[in-house]
């Protein structure tokens, strides 16, 4: 054992890495010189699984550099003047650096103010960030932030029914219309060889090369895991666990629902334009209601902690095949396909197809059978488009199936949806849920640090409401619902029938174009003016149209999806 520890050990010293293992923010509206590099025909590159690492622009885009191509030449007299003008418009906040260390303290800001034509909206965010690298192999990263805000009347109404304000946490009441709430993400990443890596992190992930994912979003809040990546040949391997909470399901001791999430990804770059996705996923509550006979009469429900379960530790892909050894198993696994091609220079055309269940003669028939669970993606982007420098253009259309990413509860009692497909009240891949289509356009172009934003999205979804009766019903759009509990809609015994858009239709439109000019790239301070407006329309219900406009400073490292 000795030797073999020894033999290891001499292996990890004789492969270290030479960059930073920092992340890449997973809001890319100012990284548009970063994701131009990665959709390139020149280079060999896995761009599905993100946050990217600094380490994997070795030998492609200096990222240090890039800040450069903005800087703003400060020529004041006094050194502690320059220092103080190129902390606030070119630098880190704080940066203390030698060729051992790299540490920076930057602030976390969102002050914006605006109207819905209802009300008077605002955000008052405060925190800070900071971040480092000890020597080349280590990076650390944390960030928190103290929020208060009054949102538009429809986000608003999204924080009462689902108790969580979009992507960020619980949703604390401030005075009448307002939302107090508190977030944080952190992470420490080691790589000790340069072809493996392991991030310990509380935060997101996102899999795959659209504005949404089947697979994998950034849309829920965040959540502590453990990711250990591999890259070699024209091959990098990722296994991420982690540990997703339910708060719609409360245990005998009042704390919200554990359930244990595996993934495994592993992405296959065929040649430079070329890359192909395999995609793995299994849910597993943690812990479940179990009603128990008391006397003749009388039941109690009680916690049953199921722990992790250590056949999940197999880092191999497609863990389905495990739990044909432990049989009938009560777990939510999924499976998908991720591709993406490059035409030209920086045109990519991209695709998902994730599976949760599918009776294949039920699937052929076409017969709109409950069971038939799947999420479909094709996409088309472009940077530099038409060799314009700086001009982005993305056109995505997204299907998804009824009943898709939802699960039949464990358990007995009161427990609800607790291996559906969902973190923290939120879908973990498309954050309508199920039961849609959906088109998103988006279109960029910056100029030195002025920057030009628009996007559309249009689509419809299924409520889970029954608009012939008035009363609710499972349609499949809210992954929360317990999918065995369908709605009779024809066929035998009520299988048939669950096509898409079936409940309450529901059409969505969202205009958004926001105009900003980014005073600070190395930490994407930027002043902007935004104006948006919502079309919302469904079955039995009032149409809204809502005129949304806001101005102000903010920090943008992490996406927002306002867009429901």
């Amino acid at each position: 054992m000795k030797k073999l520890l020894v033999i290891v050990s001499l292996l990890f010293l004789g492969f270290f890495a030479k960059s930073q293992e920092l992340l890449i923010p997973l809001n890319d509206d100012y990284e548009m010189e970063v994701q131009t590099a990665a959709y390139s025909s020149d280079y060999l590159f896995h761009t599905a699984m993100r946050g990217w690492s600094y380490s994997q622009f070795d030998g492609i885009l200096n990222l240090d550099s890039i800040n450069e191509l903005y800087r703003i030449r400060i020529n004041k007299k006094g050194k502690f003047a320059n220092y103080i003008l190129n902390s606030f418009l070119n630098d880190d906040f704080v940066r203390l650096k030698n060729d051992d260390y790299y540490v920076a303290i930057n602030p976390y800001i969102d002050f914006e103010v605006g109207s819905d034509g209802h009300r008077t909206t605002w955000v008052n965010t405060r925190g800070a960030e900071i971040k480092g690298t000890i020597g080349k192999q280590f990076a650390f990263y944390t960030n928190i932030k103290e929020n208060q805000a009054v949102f538009p009347e429809y986000i608003d109404d999204y924080c009462t029914t689902i108790g969580v304000v979009p992507g960020q946490g619980f949703a604390n009441r401030f005075k009448e219309n307002g939302r107090d709430f508190t977030n944080a993400s952190a992470y420490i990443a080691y790589r000790p060889a340069k072809w493996f890596d392991a991030t310990l992190g509380y935060g997101k992930n996102f899999i795959g090369d659209g504005y949404r994912s089947m697979m994998l979003s950034d849309n829920s809040a965040n959540y502590p895991y453990l990711k250990l990546k591999a890259d070699f040949w024209r091959i990098q391997y990722t296994c991420m666990y982690a540990q997703l909470t339910d708060r719609h399901t409360i245990m005998a001791d009042n704390s919200y629902a554990r359930k244990w999430a595996v993934v495994h990804y592993l992405d296959l770059a065929i040649t430079k334009r070329w890359n192909v996705g395999f995609f793995d996923a299994v849910m597993a509550a943690a812990q479940t209601h179990q009603q128990v006979m008391v006397n003749d009469s009388t039941y109690t429900t009680i916690d049953m902690k199921r722990g992790f379960d250590f056949q999940y530790i197999n880092p191999i892909i497609f863990l389905r095949s495990a739990e044909y050894y432990a049989g009938k198993s009560p777990d939510n696994a999924m499976l998908g396909i991720n591709m993406s091609y490059i035409i030209g220079k920086h045109t990519t055309i991209y695709g998902q197809f994730v599976l949760d269940e599918m009776t294949f003669k039920k699937f052929i028939a076409m017969n709109g059978y409950y069971a038939n669970k799947q999420a479909y993606q094709l996409g088309v982007k472009s940077y530099d488009c038409f060799g314009v420098k700086n001009l982005f253009l993305q056109l995505e259309g997204n299907i998804v199936r009824p009943y898709m990413y939802s699960h039949t509860p464990q358990g007995t009692g009161n427990a609800v949806g607790e291996d559906n497909y969902a973190h923290y009240n939120e879908p973990l891949a498309h954050p309508w849920g199920g039961n849609l289509w959906e088109m998103v356009a988006r279109a960029q172009y910056n100029r030195n640090r002025w920057y030009f934003q628009y996007k559309l999205n249009y689509g419809q979804y299924g409520d889970d409401w029954d608009v012939e009766y008035d009363v609710w019903a499972n349609y499949g759009h809210n992954v929360y619902n317990d999918y065995g509990n369908y709605v009779w809609i024809d066929g035998v015994d009520g299988k048939d029938g669950h096509y898409l858009l079936t409940g309450r239709k529901t059409t969505v439109m969202m205009n958004d174009l926001i105009v900003s000019y980014l005073v600070n790239p190395s930490y994407n301070l930027n002043v902007f003016a935004e104006v948006a407006h919502r079309h919302f329309a469904a079955e039995t219900l009032e149409t809204q149209n809502d005129f949304i406009f806001s101005f102000g400073i903010r920090t943008s490292l992490d996406r927002k999806y306002y867009d429901f």
